[in-house]
């Protein structure tokens, strides 16, 4: 069993991530990663819900009190990545426990497989810093490279313009709403919770094209 190695506290910022047993895919089409971001919003509550008796927009369930506060988020084939700040006492704990429950639940269902999805529980690190929770802004929404891009850590990019207009049009992290776009997922995140270190869309993507061109 794994032992978590810090404990949470409130109004402190985290990292948290897990991925697929043996690295399998989690995410396996359009309707999971869909269902997984309705989840991040849905479970982010005190409030207790059934997923089915949900008839209305989930973006618009009032959840009353919410647990944590996310300020970006990346899913992947095989794993996600969450940047959030504990907001009430146990919320990260409580969030994580109803996000991977519902989740696992949801795939064992719909794949017809049972017992755990998860690489164990979820892990977790704590953000001390301005160097470092700025980093991670990068680090999260840059994961997608790899989709298209998977050794330009080790290599120059190959095609930047491409890999560029991927980032934008990637549907599964929060990119779109540092780029300034208006969807109805962006109510998951709390933006006002977390530092402005990007006034801006284009000081955002400045940001991100600056580490990119680093491997161009």
């Amino acid at each position: 069993m794994s032992i978590r190695n810090i404990s949470f506290a409130k109004g402190e910022y985290y990292h948290l991530y897990n991925r697929g047993n043996s690295k399998q895919k989690i995410f396996l089409d359009k309707k999971d990663h869909e269902h997984f971001l309705k989840l991040l919003f849905l479970c982010n509550s005190e409030r207790s819900f059934v997923f089915r008796d949900i008839t209305k927009d989930v973006f618009i369930f009032d959840r009353e009190t919410t647990l944590v506060n996310i300020g970006a988020y990346c899913l992947m084939p095989n794993h996600f990545h969450l940047l959030v700040q504990e907001k009430t006492e146990d919320g990260i704990s409580k969030f994580m426990q109803k996000l991977s429950t519902a989740y696992v639940m949801y795939f064992n269902a719909k794949y017809n497989r049972t017992g755990g999805l998860f690489e164990g529980k979820f892990k977790s690190k704590h953000i001390s810093t301005d160097q470092h929770m700025k980093y991670l802004f990068s680090y999260i929404h840059l994961n997608p490279v790899k989709l298209v891009e998977p050794k330009w850590k080790e290599r120059k990019i190959i095609n930047l313009t491409k890999t560029k207009l991927f980032l934008r049009n990637y549907l599964y992290s929060s990119y779109s709403e540092y780029l300034g776009k208006n969807r109805q997922e962006s109510v998951i995140l709390t933006r006002k919770s977390f530092p402005k270190y990007f006034p801006s869309k284009k000081d955002f993507e400045s940001e991100i094209i600056e580490w990119l061109d680093f491997n161009s």
